[in-house]
C-alpha cells in the first residue's frame, strides 16, 4: 500500500481508526460531518471542474471565515497566524 510505503520512508507512525470507533480521531469526523452537510448534500454536480470549483469555495469559508470551537472560537487561518508569531517570540 502506497501510503504504508511513504510512512516508512518518512518515519510516521500510521494508526488504524478501529471499525465502529469514529470517536478516535473526532476532529476529522467533525469536518466530514461539516463537509458532507454543507457542500456535498448542497450540490449537484454536473463535472469535475464544477466540483473543483464548489469545494475549493467551500474550504477557503471553512478555513477563512468561519470561526472554529475547537480552536477557541477563531477561524483556522487565525490560530495558525498565531502559532507562527508565537513560534517567532519563543
Amino acid at each position: 500500500m502506497p501510503i504504508l510505503k511513504w510512512c516508512q520512508e518518512t518515519k510516521l507512525e500510521w494508526h488504524y481508526i478501529a471499525p465502529g470507533n469514529p470517536m478516535q480521531n473526532g476532529f476529522v469526523e467533525s469536518f466530514n460531518v461539516s463537509f458532507r452537510d454543507e457542500c456535498l448534500n448542497e450540490t449537484l454536480f454536473s463535472s469535475p471542474a464544477q466540483s473543483s470549483t464548489a469545494i475549493t469555495a467551500w474550504k477557503e469559508d471553512y478555513d477563512r471565515n468561519r470561526p472554529h470551537s475547537s480552536l477557541g472560537n477563531i477561524t483556522p487561518s487565525e490560530f495558525a497566524m498565531k502559532m507562527t508569531i508565537e513560534k517567532q517570540g519563543a
